[in-house]
C-alpha cells in the first residue's frame, strides 16, 4: 500500500493519533461529565414547598455562578430549611462554568424529593441539603472515592512505584497552592500543578478558610492515594474535591474553542510519545493513512450536501454571515444563552438580521438538521421571531433569524430604572400576544412544537411592544449529536412544570404552565425566583390573595391607571394560576387560553390546586392516560437539549 509523502515525513505525528485513538480514551471527554452523585434516599421530604424552594435556590446559584463562578444560598424558613452551593473548578472558563452548571443542576433533580443531594462533575460542584453545611470538611457518611483501571504502560514495580512518587509530589504541589493562596479563608485560590506523567488538582470550596482547606485535601488524599498505581483516582469530600491522572486534564480558564484545547492537550501529550520504536510508527501510520482515507471520504460525501442546500433560500453563506457580524464582534453581541451566542449582523443588502452561533457541530448529521431548519422557517406567526435560515458548510454552524430592535421583555419588565413603566394595556396586550403564539406552536400549523423554555428573556419586543418569541424548535434533530453539551430537562427553573422537572414528562401543557408563570410576573412585575421573608414567590403571593379576595392587590402599581376599576387584571392573574396547577390534567390548552383572554363573556375556571404542591401527589391524575409516555420520557430526559 503506497502511503502519501506527507504521512512518511511525519510518523511521529501519527505515532500521536494511535496513541490518542487507543491509549487515551478520556482525552476528549468534557468535563460536564458525570463523576459522583450522591441522593439521600432514606430522608423523602414531605413539605409541600420543598419543590419550590429547591427551584428558587437553583436560581440564585445561577445567578451567582454567572457573575463568580461561585455561590451560596439558602432558604431557611420551616418547617423544612434549604441550603445551597455551587463552585466550577478554578481551571474552567466562564462560558465552560455556566455550562458545566446547567448540567450538574438538571442531574441534580434526580435527587428530589430528598432533603439533600450532591453532584461532582468534572469540573464543578452543586449540593442542597436541609443544614448549614458551608463551613463542614468531611463527611464520614457520604464522603467516598473512585479510581480508575491500573495503567497497563506500568509494565514492572519499579515503574509503578515511580508513577505513585510522581502523583504524590503532584497532590503535594496542587495541596499547597490550595490551601497557601487563599485571601482571608474565603478567596480565589489556582488550584491545578501538575509533574511529568503525573496531574492534580485540589479544589476546596470557598467557604473554607486554609484550615478546613488544609485538613480536607489532607483527608482526601488518605483515600485516594489507595488507588495508586491506577491511572486516575478521584475523592469527593464534602469540602473539596481532588483528583489526580496520568492525563493531563486540565483547562486554561479561557473562552478558547474546543479545536485550540485540543491542539494544547495535543501537544502535550506529543513530547512523551516521540520516543516510541519504530515499529510503532509504522503501525502508527498504516492506521493514519487508513484514518486519512476515510475522513477523505466523509469530506467528500460532506461536500455534496451543499449542493441541494444552494437550491434553497434558508441557505447562507458562512462567510458572509461572518464579515455581516464583523466577524462576530463583541460590539455586535446581543446576548448569550445555553446553546449559543447571538450577534447583530447587516448582510449586503442592507437587512439587519440576528445571528447565532450554536455550542455543537452538526456535520454528522447535516440531512437531518436542514430539513429541521427547513420546518421550522415555515413557522410563520406574527409573535414568533422567525426563522430565514442557517449556515452549515462552515466551522460552524450558524442560524439566521429575523431581528427585533427592542429588547427581550426581561429588561425592560424589570429594568427599574426604565425611563417609561409598561401601563397594564401594554402588559395585557403583550400577556395575550405571547398566548396567541403559543397557540399557534402548538397547534396553529403544520408542526407541532413544544418550547420547553418559555420565559421572559426569551420573549423579545418590537418597536410596538409587539412580543415575538424567540428559540423555538430544532430540538428533534439536535438530540442525536453527542458532541455538544447534553442539559437533561430543557428548561429554566422557577417556569418548569413539576412533572416535567421531576419525571421529565414533557407535553405542550408544560409550555402552559410557564406561561402562567410568565403572566403572572408581568402582571405583578416581579420575577417569579425572587423569594423574600414577606411575600414568598410571586405564585404563592398570588394564590394567598386570591383565597382571600383581594387577588387584585398584587398587580404592579406602576402600570395601574388612575380609573383602574376593571375585572381584567383578576381575570389574567386567574389565569395564570389556572395555568401552574400541579397536575397538567388541570391545565387548559393555549387555544383555550387565549378564549380566556379575548372572550369577555367567558367565565374563568378556578384553580383546584395551588401552584406548590410536592410530586407525590402528581401521580393521580397525570398518569392514568400517559403511563406508557411517562417510562420512555424519563429514560430519555437526560437526552434532550434546548435551543
Amino acid at each position: 500500500m503506497p502511503f502519501p509523502v506527507q504521512i512518511c515525513c511525519h510518523l511521529k505525528w501519527v505515532s500521536l493519533i494511535i496513541w490518542i485513538l487507543f491509549l487515551n480514551p478520556s482525552l476528549s471527554d468534557p468535563r460536564t461529565s458525570l463523576a459522583h452523585l450522591i441522593c439521600d434516599d432514606t430522608h423523602l421530604t414531605t413539605d409541600a414547598n420543598f419543590v419550590a424552594n429547591f427551584v428558587s435556590v437553583m436560581e440564585h446559584l445561577n445567578l451567582l455562578v454567572i457573575q463568580r463562578q461561585w455561590g451560596l444560598y439558602s432558604i431557611q424558613s420551616p418547617p423544612l430549611p434549604i441550603f445551597g452551593y455551587a463552585q466550577c473548578h478554578k481551571d474552567l472558563s466562564e462560558e465552560d462554568c455556566q455550562l458545566c452548571f446547567t448540567e450538574a443542576r438538571t442531574k441534580l433533580t434526580r435527587c428530589v424529593p430528598s432533603a439533600s443531594g450532591r453532584v461532582y462533575l468534572e469540573g464543578c460542584f452543586i449540593r442542597y441539603d436541609e443544614y448549614d453545611f458551608f463551613q463542614e470538611t468531611v463527611n464520614t457518611r457520604y464522603d467516598s472515592r473512585s479510581c480508575s483501571a491500573s495503567l497497563k504502560l506500568l509494565s514492572d514495580g519499579d515503574m509503578k512505584a515511580q508513577f505513585s512518587e510522581k502523583v504524590a509530589e503532584a497532590v503535594a504541589n496542587a495541596t499547597e497552592m490550595a490551601t497557601s493562596t487563599r485571601r482571608g479563608g474565603m478567596g480565589e485560590a489556582e488550584v491545578m500543578t501538575s509533574v511529568p506523567a503525573a496531574y492534580a488538582l485540589g479544589q476546596c470550596w470557598n467557604t473554607l478558610n486554609s484550615t478546613g482547606c488544609q485538613a480536607c485535601l489532607d483527608n482526601a488524599w488518605s483515600k485516594v492515594k489507595r488507588c495508586l498505581p491506577a491511572g486516575e483516582g478521584r475523592a469527593f469530600n464534602a469540602g473539596c474535591y481532588l483528583r489526580y491522572s496520568y492525563l493531563d486534564f486540565f483547562g486554561n480558564g479561557e473562552d478558547n474553542d474546543q479545536s485550540a484545547l485540543g491542539t494544547r492537550r495535543a501537544c502535550i501529550i506529543g513530547g512523551s510519545v516521540l520516543g516510541f520504536s519504530s515499529v510503532l510508527a509504522l503501525f502508527g501510520a498504516i492506521i493514519g493513512y487508513y484514518i486519512f482515507s476515510k475522513r477523505r471520504e466523509e469530506r467528500k460525501k460532506h461536500d455534496e450536501v451543499p449542493a441541494f442546500v444552494n437550491q434553497s433560500n434558508l441557505h447562507f453563506k458562512y462567510q458572509v454571515l461572518e464579515q455581516a457580524t464583523d466577524h462576530f464582534s463583541s460590539s455586535n453581541k446581543l446576548g448569550q444563552g445555553a446553546s449559543g451566542s447571538v450577534f447583530r449582523g447587516t448582510l449586503p443588502d442592507g437587512s439587519t438580521v440576528a445571528v447565532k452561533r450554536l455550542l455543537y457541530n452538526t456535520k454528522h448529521w447535516v440531512d437531518d438538521f436542514f430539513n429541521e431548519v427547513n420546518s421550522i422557517s415555515g413557522v410563520q406567526h406574527k409573535n414568533l421571531v422567525r426563522l430565514f435560515g442557517c449556515s452549515i458548510e462552515g466551522p460552524e454552524t450558524l442560524l439566521v433569524y429575523e431581528f427585533v430592535p427592542n429588547k427581550s421583555l426581561d429588561r425592560i419588565l424589570f429594568d427599574r430604572n426604565s425611563r417609561q413603566p409598561l401601563s397594564w394595556e401594554q402588559r395585557f396586550k403583550i400577556i395575550l400576544g405571547i398566548a396567541e403564539g403559543l397557540a399557534f406552536l402548538h397547534g396553529g400549523s403544520q408542526v407541532k412544537i413544544i418550547h420547553r423554555d418559555i420565559k421572559s428573556s426569551n420573549i423579545l419586543l418590537d418597536d410596538n411592544l409587539t412580543p415575538k418569541i424567540a428559540d423555538f424548535g430544532l430540538a428533534r434533530c439536535a438530540a442525536g449529536d453527542r458532541s455538544h453539551l447534553s442539559t437533561g430537562i430543557a428548561g429554566t427553573l422557577g417556569y418548569m412544570a413539576p412533572e416535567y422537572l421531576l419525571r421529565g414528562q414533557l407535553t405542550d401543557k408544560a409550555d402552559v404552565y410557564a406561561f402562567g408563570v410568565l403572566a403572572l410576573e408581568i402582571a405583578c412585575g416581579k420575577k417569579n425566583n425572587t423569594f423574600t421573608d414577606d411575600s414568598g414567590s410571586v405564585l404563592q403571593n398570588v394564590w394567598e390573595n386570591y383565597k382571600g379576595g383581594t387577588i387584585d392587590q398584587v398587580v404592579d402599581c406602576s402600570s395601574r391607571p388612575k380609573d383602574f376599576e376593571g375585572k381584567e387584571a383578576p381575570d389574567v392573574l386567574q389565569i395564570g394560576l389556572v395555568c401552574t396547577q400541579a397536575s397538567a390534567a388541570l391545565r387548559p390548552s393555549m387555544s383555550e387560553v387565549v378564549e380566556m383572554l379575548t372572550s369577555k363573556g367567558r367565565a374563568i375556571p378556578s384553580p383546584e390546586q395551588p401552584p406548590f404542591l410536592n410530586a407525590s401527589v402528581l401521580a393521580p391524575t397525570d398518569t392514568d392516560s400517559s403511563s406508557a409516555m411517562t417510562s420512555s420520557a424519563t429514560s430519555n430526559m437526560h437526552t434532550t437539549i434546548n435551543f
